[in-house]
């Protein structure tokens, strides 16, 4: 299934996830002490990518001091690699690929460098991502992830997509897949697990944050589309765009949605960046342009050395009040965003802590021309006043929580819950039935008379075999239940209380 309209996932999903965050494309605003490349104009020509596992970028050679020879090798350390190569290829029991060796090198010197997003990709993984990231459509489970404490970590489910409709979370931790552990596996690695055609399950075992239990999520893959922004007037004529992801053409469509709302006689408007894993530096710079006054500073990156460059809007502002909103499957370039508006535009910020990414990529060539990259971390970036979200996410102005059961794990399916009944996973059955409607009168995680009451009556709504015991087929209709209610704009307390929000300002 191919899924389109507002339902439709965005941009990266597990198969093409060898992709950053936030690409930054020669960054002509970026000194040389941040980006040692320069054309022969003086200008950088580096990308840089600000991501979670790294950046696509444009592949470079190694700077100018790498190819001086200003940090060769010393003798010592020479020797000691060639000795270590020598002797596997002489004295090890079975014969080793030499380039095998070399690549594992590679990658163990950018694994002791303990930074996620610091990666090796050899040519057939660098050319499997850039086919994926030149396709109009991807075959995946649709969700972003990031290596964080060695385990691979959702950062956000793509709307609409096969792993939100299954329940996936942001923060939660796929530990295998179809039975096959992810443990020591790189990130690449992993998505190569977590990937698959169209069709396909997969059956992730998912640690939810919070919780000691591990659960067993089946989310089957789709092709998802690219579609990026998605715009509509709500009530009293405030306008809504949702970005779902910031790629190369997104601050077009943004821009042409914003005209749109605006020859509508939109009064206000607000800026969806929920669940947005981010996408390329100066697409977010253009989008939030229009929005700041001209001088003020957009977003700043900072070197090893402490050296700082600042992105400084050419804009203005708008005549109409404006809000953002956030969650914490938000992330770098929605997060620069958020921040810009925040600190440069005085736009109210309202949602939930941002993920916390604010680290930068650049990707280079390995220089031997075989098609092998090395992604590096070599800078982090900072908002407008100068401050580091790394870790730390973005706080918004006014801080608005979803209900715990947006939180809810999968319900298990390989066993029958009953009265008296005892347990988490009730307990976890009792909030899904309160998000869905039926109240059990207690959530402590005992299966009570009214607990099997609540169930009896949502089994009956929906003519299932009224027996006030969860089997599988109703779990699975409840889960179905509980998602399309989530779904649902006036069951999104977040944008309800943007809405309200810009009410009160307009009156």
């Amino acid at each position: 299934m191919t899924m389109k309209g507002r339902n439709l996932a965005a941009f990266l999903i597990l198969g093409a996830l060898f992709g950053s965050l936030l690409t930054m494309i020669a960054f002509d605003w970026l000194d040389r002490s941040i980006f040692a490349n320069q054309t022969d104009d003086g200008q950088p020509s580096q990308e840089a990518s600000v991501g979670r596992d790294g950046g696509r970028g444009a592949v470079e050679a190694p700077d100018d001091a790498a190819q001086s020879g200003a940090v060769d090798l010393t003798d010592e350390q020479r020797q000691k690699l060639e000795t270590a190569y020598r002797l596997i290829q002489t004295k090890f029991y079975e014969e080793v690929d030499g380039t095998a060796l070399v690549d594992g090198a590679i990658s163990g010197m950018l694994s002791a460098l303990e930074d996620p997003y610091s990666v090796y990709m050899d040519a057939e993984e660098a050319e499997q991502f850039n086919d994926s990231m030149i396709e109009s459509t991807f075959s995946g489970i649709g969700a972003e992830v990031t290596m964080q404490d060695d385990q691979v970590t959702i950062v956000s489910p793509i709307k609409g997509s096969p792993a939100e409709k299954a329940g996936i979370r942001a923060k939660d931790v796929i530990l295998s897949v179809n039975g096959e552990s992810l443990d020591g596996l790189t990130l690449n690695e992993a998505v190569l697990k977590i990937r698959g055609p169209k069709g396909t399950q997969a059956k992730l075992e998912v640690l939810r944050a919070g919780s000691s239990q591990p659960v067993e999520i089946i989310v089957v893959r789709a092709d998802i589309d690219v579609e990026t922004v998605f715009a509509e007037m709500t009530v009293d004529n405030i306008g809504k765009i949702e970005v779902r992801q910031v790629a190369a053409n997104t601050a077009q469509r943004f821009l042409e949605e914003l005209q749109a709302l605006e020859d509508q006689g939109m009064k206000a408007l607000i800026i969806d960046m929920r669940n947005n894993p981010g996408g390329i530096l100066q697409v977010i710079t253009q989008m939030a342009e229009p929005f700041i006054p001209q001088g003020s500073t957009i977003v700043q990156v900072e070197d090893r050395a402490g050296n700082r460059s600042k992105q400084v809007s050419e804009g203005s502002s708008k005549p109409y009040p404006v809000t953002v909103l956030v969650n914490g499957g938000s992330a770098s370039a929605a997060e620069i965003f958020a921040a810009a508006l925040q600190q440069s535009a005085g736009v109210k910020v309202i949602g939930e802590k941002t993920f916390g990414k604010g680290l930068v990529q650049s990707t280079y060539d390995s220089g031997t021309g075989d098609g092998s990259t090395i992604k590096l971390t070599i800078a982090g970036w900072l908002t407008p006043d100068g401050n580091s979200i790394n870790e730390k996410g973005v706080q918004p102005d006014i801080v608005v929580e979803m209900p715990e059961y947006y939180h809810a794990a999968p319900l298990p399916k390989d066993r029958v819950l009953k009265q008296d009944d005892i347990g988490p996973e009730v307990a976890n059955l009792q909030l899904i039935l309160n998000g869905a409607g039926y109240s059990p009168e207690r959530e402590d995680g005992y299966f009570s008379e009214e607990t099997a009451a609540a169930l009896k009556a949502f089994q009956n709504d929906f003519s299932l075999t009224a027996t006030g015991k969860l089997d599988e087929e109703t779990a699975l209709k409840l889960e179905q239940e509980l998602i399309e209610r989530m779904l649902k704009p006036e069951s999104d307390i977040q944008l309800q209380r943007a809405i309200q929000y810009l009410q009160d300002e307009l009156r």
